[in-house]
Order: structure tokens, then sequence, then C-alpha cells
């Protein structure tokens, strides 16, 4: 399977996803288009926020943190948590257990 053979779906204005779901896990390649926000939201899931390309600012219990590309950063379950991208952005995200939302 190769990333950009996956089908892209926008969840919301700027988000767009490829999703794959294994038996545990949930991992979207992210393409977001710079100043769409993230509406602060939280979730059960533990989520691993992998940036591949650009800048996002992620807000996470009200602290903001700067990522750039190589930066990881874990967010707990049930932490709320928004943010924007600075620049146009890849992510990869991870979440666990499977989000049955994005299925």
């Amino acid at each position: 399977m190769r990333v950009e053979d996956i089908e892209v779906r926008e969840v919301m204005p700027g988000f767009r996803g490829r999703f794959i779901h294994s038996e545990r896990t949930t991992h979207v390649y992210w393409e977001i288009d710079p100043d769409c926000p993230l509406p602060e939201h939280s979730h059960p899931h533990e989520q691993i926020v992998n940036v591949l390309e650009g800048t996002f600012e992620l807000v996470v219990d009200g602290t903001p943190h700067i990522l750039n590309a190589g930066d990881i950063f874990v967010v707990p379950p049930d932490v709320p948590h928004t943010g924007v991208a600075r620049t146009p952005c890849r992510i990869l995200d991870v979440f666990a257990p499977v989000r049955e939302d994005y299925r």
C-alpha cells in the first residue's frame, strides 16, 4: 500500500486526511492548509502528532506548542486541544485505540 493511493477525505475545511486502520490503531496522514483552525476538542484516544512538513501551533490544555517538521507531541486521552497550521502542513497522527468515528 502507498499513502498516495489512499482516498483523501476532507474532514473539515482545510483538513484533508488519508486514513489507515489496524486492529488497534488509526493512522491519519493529514494535509492541512494554513490558517484553518482546528476546533478545541478532546477524545478518549491517545494521539501522537508527527509533523512531517511545515509549522503547526498545537494548544494542549491551554498551553501553546509550536511544532516544526521532525517534532512529535503526545496528546493524552481526554485532554482538550486545538491548533492551527502556520504554514501548509503534512502531519501524521496516530491514535490508539482505533478511531471508529474516522472509519
